[in-house]
This record gives structure tokens, C-alpha cells and sequence, in this order.
């Protein structure tokens, strides 16, 4: 497929490119969090330091009502 690339219109090799960054960006970049994921693990991590998460005998609780 590489090699086929080289025949194609300039503009679809330019589109060609944009996709390739993209995936490599994505499975070998560095992940930047968005202001709304950063402010999501921050309440996470408070809930855990104030005691405000499910013990393990709870959830297992909660699936074990679904699983039925």
C-alpha cells in the first residue's frame, strides 16, 4: 500500500499523511488531557483521599445483583 501511495493525487497523499500522524499519535504520543479529564481525575482523587469510594464487598454487591 505504501508504494501505491506515491501514484495517488497530491491532495489524497496529504490526507494520507494527516491519518498516519494521527494514528501514530495516538498509540505513541504522549496523552494531553483536557481540562474536563484533568478536573474528573482531580474530584477522583479527592473522593479517594475522603473515603468516598465503594469498598470492594460493595461492588461486588452491586454486580452480583445484575449478574442474576
Amino acid at each position: 500500500m505504501l508504494e501505491r501511495v506515491s501514484t495517488w493525487p497530491e491532495e489524497a497523499q496529504e490526507e494520507f499523511v494527516r491519518s498516519v500522524a494521527d494514528i501514530e499519535s495516538k498509540h505513541l504520543g504522549v496523552y494531553r488531557l483536557s481540562d474536563e479529564e484533568r478536573n474528573a481525575v482531580r474530584r477522583g482523587l479527592a473522593d479517594m483521599r475522603e473515603g468516598r469510594l465503594a469498598s470492594d464487598a460493595e461492588v461486588a454487591a452491586v454486580f452480583s445483583r445484575y449478574r442474576e
